[in-house]
């Protein structure tokens, strides 16, 4: 190595700066945010529901006073449903209107207690219809509900393939007009519009909660099951290849036969009953299970896949060959450096940290700020309609009078100062310094474990010339000089990943106005922006190796890097292509054979060996983190492997052209790989004089 000095001192303390002043926004959202308001659903007033030491706190459900006026206009321009909404303990049961009521009442004052539950606490029982509209105290009606998502909606059931609530198809509302259960279907699905994202959310993180105890365990079972092969990799590298092929194939062979099952059985016995989730009120997701037509696309797309393996098997046997002699290779020094086997868990750690701050901080930038009340109309013709309105003034002003039945509601949580106007911005920073952190850390770990690895393949005697503790050498070397380098390289595959942000922002937005056109040339901009990721990922990657050996900037590093490979092409296909598809069947195997037993945990198909949970509302949500967690963590591990392999490979390219093998020059690779890869001719020899 050359003498070490700092690189890129510019970029370095952009970097540095914009990490400060991601703190200090951390700190200014922590003092304006209160998470409170995402979690509690909020009344008319702007007063959380169920929130302790205040007056609603056994009140944790959100009732809506006419449901019905949320089919209009104003619903999906304001994001509010146009009617009053109070904090309640629980949800109507039966079918009654006000009128009904106060003919009970003078019998039995039991009905007023139990219709004042769902009016204000100024309401009064002997109002007439009139007052009682203008006053906006009680509902006009109330019919038979159950709480979803801390609100209470309508209680649907289904009687002989016919949509009902409460065995009865029409209802009165109240105001002398009767209204058929479809209508309240559709005033519920106008809500639930806005609700879908919160409600799959919710349900997911009860299903989290549930099984959070059986996710880890499976997790840390992928741990191990990784860590034991790249254990038996130095060992039985051949061998273990063959687990890997047998295991994968045998793993999307199951998975084939499984959705055969699941398409015959549905086949057979199609489903023609209506459920809740033909009429929208829960997310839709669940119900593609239930399509035989979801089963069949998986199996196709599994048939595929299998083929697809077996076919790269047979055309790349030769060079699968190579790649396991220099997984061998790899293993040895990972043998002589076993610190490189833990790197992954503080990759981890500094990964989680990065992104346990980036959601805290969004959370509170999107709770920032004071309550914000708008003027709403049922009808949605009122001139002054979306306009902000005081809730205490509001009856004795001029809009009341001016649009009778006008609400002035709570609408969101914002402000008029220059923190509040400048929070969308401030989101925007929020998420780009994340990408950045995210890419800076993981190309923290790549140039230490490269430093790690040259040293190992630069040590004339193996292991007597390796120095002591090379991994913490490398890492405190690529913080000490090389901060600046790792962020310049980090910051460009930001800038990709915030441009494909963007695209994907525009493309939800103007989905409705797209034509043709524009939805190919969204695709080609997919396409290049994907290309153009990866390959900028690949020479980024290099460039780190090139900065740990030599120490040089990142600008000269990623060009000697890219000359190199130029003049070894040839690399290309057997360290990165064929080395990483066989690593990659082991994370394969790996995610796949803890999914299978976690898939036949979650549906209770092991109650020999444990009881699953049975209260779950998604069998998926667990078993789908299950199985991208253990990729992760395999991903983790056999990256070390692909990293030692592709730094062996780049110094011996290196080794090659500045030595030649004789006594004065000797080349540094073990003699047996060194015969293997000339002869292979995977890279071109030295032309000697």
């Amino acid at each position: 190595w050359s003498t070490w000095s700092c690189t890129d001192v510019l970029c370095c303390m952009i970097f540095l700066l914009c990490i400060i002043g991601y703190i200090v926004l951390g700190l200014v959202a922590w003092v304006h945010g209160d998470p409170r308001r995402a979690a509690y659903p909020t009344d008319s007033q702007g007063h959380f529901c169920g929130q302790k030491g205040t007056p609603n706190e056994n009140k944790t459900i959100l009732f809506y006073f006419n449901l019905l006026r949320c089919t209009s206009p104003s619903m999906m321009l304001n994001l509010q449903c146009p009617t009053t909404q109070i904090c309640v303990s629980k949800c109507p049961e039966k079918f009654l209107t006000y009128v009904e009521m106060q003919l009970l009442y003078t019998k039995d004052k039991s009905y007023w207690e139990d219709y004042r539950q769902f009016c204000k606490t100024t309401a009064k029982p002997a109002k007439s219809l009139t007052q009682l509209l203008l006053d906006d105290d009680c509902p006009t009606a109330i019919f038979p509900s159950k709480p979803f998502l801390q609100r209470c909606f309508p209680d649907f059931s289904t009687k002989n393939g016919t949509l009902t609530i409460g065995s009865s198809m029409v209802f009165q509302d109240g105001n002398g007009k009767t209204r058929s259960v479809i209508e309240l279907r559709d005033a519920a699905n106008g809500i639930n519009k806005l609700l879908d994202a919160k409600s799959l959310g919710l349900k997911v993180f009860e299903d989290y909660v549930t099984t959070w105890y059986w996710i880890l365990i499976g997790l840390t079972i992928a741990m191990f099951l990784s860590w034991i092969f790249l254990i038996l990799l130095r060992f039985i590298a051949g061998c273990l290849f063959w687990v890997f092929i047998i295991g994968v194939i045998g793993i999307i062979g199951y998975g084939i036969w499984y959705c055969y099952q699941e398409y015959t059985k549905l086949q057979e016995h199609p489903s023609s009953v209506l459920t809740i989730y033909d009429i929208g009120i829960q997310t839709s997701i669940s119900m593609y299970f239930e399509l035989k037509q979801t089963w069949f696309t998986f199996m196709i797309i599994l048939c595929i896949i299998e083929v697809t393996v077996i076919l790269m098997l047979i055309f790349l046997r030769n060079r699968i060959r190579v790649a396991i002699i220099l997984l061998k290779e790899g293993s040895k020094a990972i043998g002589y450096i076993p610190s490189t086997l833990v790197y992954p868990a503080l990759t981890f750690i500094l990964l989680s940290i990065c992104i346990c701050y980036w959601v805290m901080t969004a959370v509170f930038l999107a709770t920032s700020g004071v309550p914000v009340y708008k003027v709403i109309a049922p009808e949605g013709n009122c001139i002054h309609e979306n306009q902000t309105c005081d809730p205490e003034m509001f009856n004795t002003t001029e809009i009341a009078k001016a649009c009778p039945g006008a609400l002035c509601s709570f609408a969101f949580y914002g402000g008029k100062s220059l923190y509040h106007q400048y929070i969308p911005t401030f989101h925007v920073y929020n998420l780009f310094v994340f990408l950045w952190l995210i890419n800076f850390v993981i190309a923290l770990g790549q140039c230490a474990l490269a430093g790690a690895f040259a040293t190992y393949y630069w040590a004339m005697r193996k292991p007597d010339d390796i120095p002591r503790y090379p991994l913490f050498t490398s890492f405190g070397r690529a913080i000490r000089y090389h901060t600046g380098s790792l962020a310049f390289g980090s910051l460009i595959i930001a800038l990709i990943q915030m441009f494909k942000i963007i695209l994907e922002y525009l493309d939800h937005r103007l989905k409705r106005t797209q034509n043709t056109l524009s939805k190919f040339l969204k695709c080609c901009l997919r396409c290049c922006f994907w290309c153009l990721e990866n390959a900028i990922k690949f020479l980024n990657r290099n460039a780190y190796i090139m900065i740990a050996i030599y120490g040089r900037n990142f600008c000269r590093s990623a060009k000697d890097a890219f000359n190199l490979l130029m003049r070894n092409v040839l690399k290309v296909a057997v360290t990165d292509e064929v080395t990483y598809f066989v690593l990659f069947l082991g994370k394969i195997l790996v995610a796949g054979s803890i999914g299978v037993l976690a898939f036949l945990f979650f549906t209770q198909r092991l109650p020999v060996i444990a009881q699953g949970p049975t209260s779950l509302n998604y069998y998926w949500v667990p078993l789908l983190t299950v199985i991208f967690g253990s990729y992760l963590i395999a991903h983790g591990f056999f990256s070390v492997y692909a990293m030692c392999v592709e730094t062996i490979f780049i110094c011996f390219c290196e080794d090659l052209e500045r030595n030649d093998g004789s006594t004065e020059k000797p080349y540094f690779i073990t003699p047996n790989l060194h015969g293997i890869l000339i002869k292979k001719q995977l890279v071109p020899q030295k032309q000697k004089e």
